[in-house]
């Protein structure tokens, strides 16, 4: 059985969330550089059995794409070529960061916790993401 990666894209650094190898547990992983994500993934991906990599999909509140999608798109072919035995799909990533920062406070990280410097807000969000798809008709044990 492998784990599902999910991967909340961004402009300057990545969150990483992963399962665990029976896919019950969503757990924040890492966030990692955006140069550096494709070569992450792959490296990741030669170590741990990862049988589906979810894409957060950022899209407008309208429904419409969003341009940060525009960047997405070309990775998301790339490492469908590299990595063809691994489901590549998208999960709809609205309200992610806001739900994302609303965990934090609500769990009580401080002001100087929930500052992003870290990557802290990027893993959470990557979490959120891959629990809302395992939650989701999409995906079936």
């Amino acid at each position: 059985m492998g784990r599902i990666m999910a991967i909340d894209y961004g402009k300057k650094r990545c969150g990483i969330a992963v399962t665990d190898p029976l896919k019950i547990i969503a757990n924040a992983l890492c966030t990692v550089d955006t140069a550096q994500l494709e070569k992450f993934v792959k490296d990741y991906v030669a170590k741990e059995s990862v049988e589906t990599i979810v894409f957060g999909e950022p899209k407008q509140v309208n429904g419409e794409e969003s341009e940060t999608m525009r960047s997405i798109k070309p990775l998301v072919e790339r490492m469908r070529k590299a990595l063809p035995a691994v489901k590549i799909t998208f999960y709809d990533e609205r309200f992610t960061t806001k739900l994302a920062l609303r965990t934090m406070i609500d769990g009580g990280l401080s002001k100087k916790g929930r500052n992003n410097k870290n990557g802290t807000l990027d893993k959470v969000s990557a979490t959120i993401i891959l629990q809302s798809y395992m939650e989701s008709t999409e995906y079936q044990l």
